[in-house]
């Protein structure tokens, strides 16, 4: 498979004053690949998002590329920029809060192809109803209803089509199932694997919970404090991690037992480092249980060790 996006050497910072930045993400490259599901996960704080609104020019990022499609959408602006833009989209991790509530959901909706320059009317109408059907929605019974009519499953729903409705090649899911209560979040998740197939879609999916990337997931990247830890082929990493820190992720995932004890993540004690003053080195030597003096010295690049298997990592745990 191609790359359908190339994310090369990518940099998010954001300024609080004082001439200090939040480093948000670090020197980041990344791919993925045509029709694939590649899955980011990582702590609170990692740059999960920062790096999602990144590829989409939502700020645009301090340095690095982002390749779409073989254009760097970082040198573009206005115009050009708009025309790409219809082929990527994002699905918002609160539901509610990303749709305006003053608006009927059809208007939501179709709001997209307003922007994107479909004029005729009934073309717009045609493709809101169509891709009302396609998520589950009825278009005769949602139409005139605003957002706080709908439960917060049905809002996604309805984030899902406006996202669709373009008919893009990539989709962005921040975090697409966290605010759902547990028994909505599978019905999200298997909507959103039909529209993939049906739609030939390819998903950046970004989640906490590692069992749902585990699932919808071909490849998956960890990240650490702004910097990518390791990137793997779904079933190696769960089974093999070669990286500490996606090892304690592993350790750290409860067993659906009470007789089961908690697994060890055999962490150094104290609180993470603040991304404003990231340690030297690897960021993750400061809570990394297998940390020696060349981690405190040098950054550990993202280098292969096995076949489509790379870890930032001087002293892996496999390979």
């Amino acid at each position: 498979m191609s790359d359908l996006l190339a994310i090369q050497n990518l940099t998010v910072e954001y300024p609080v004053g004082g001439g200090r930045h939040v480093h948000a993400v670090s020197d980041v490259t990344l791919s993925v690949k045509q029709g694939e599901t590649l899955g980011l996960v990582g702590e609170s704080g990692s740059g999960k998002s920062s790096l999602a609104r990144a590829l989409l020019q939502l700020p645009p990022p301090k340095g690095g590329a982002v390749l779409f499609e073989g254009q760097d959408l970082t040198k573009l602006g206005g115009k050009a920029l708009r025309a790409v833009r219809p082929r990527l989209q994002m699905i918002f991790q609160d539901p509610i809060a990303s749709l305006n509530p003053r608006r009927k959901v059809a208007e939501i909706i179709a709001e997209p192809l307003i922007v994107s320059g479909v004029s005729d009317a009934a073309e717009r109408t045609r493709r809101v109803r169509a891709v009302m059907e396609a998520v589950g929605l009825d278009p005769d019974l949602v139409w005139n209803r605003r957002p706080h009519e709908f439960s917060g499953g049905q809002c996604q729903r309805i984030a899902i089509a406006r996202a669709l409705v373009l008919e893009p090649s990539l989709i962005v899911c921040d975090e697409p199932v966290s605010a759902l209560d547990v028994s909505i979040r599978a019905q999200i998740i298997n909507l959103l694997e039909d529209m993939k197939a049906r739609f030939g879609l390819t998903l950046l999916f970004i989640a906490h919970d590692l069992a749902v990337v585990k699932s919808v997931s071909d490849r998956v990247a960890v990240m650490y404090l702004g910097r990518l830890c390791e990137v793997a082929d779904s079933e190696s990493l769960f089974t093999t991690p070669a990286h500490p820190y996606t090892a304690a992720l592993m350790a750290a995932i409860p067993e659906p037992d009470p007789d089961v004890p908690l697994g060890d993540t055999k962490l150094k004690p104290g609180d993470p480092p603040s991304p404003l003053d990231p340690p030297s080195g690897c960021r993750f030597r400061t809570r990394c249980p297998h940390a020696q003096p060349r981690c405190t010295d040098e950054v550990p690049p993202l280098r292969q060790i096995a076949p489509g298997r790379e870890v930032a990592c001087h002293f892996p745990l496999v390979g």
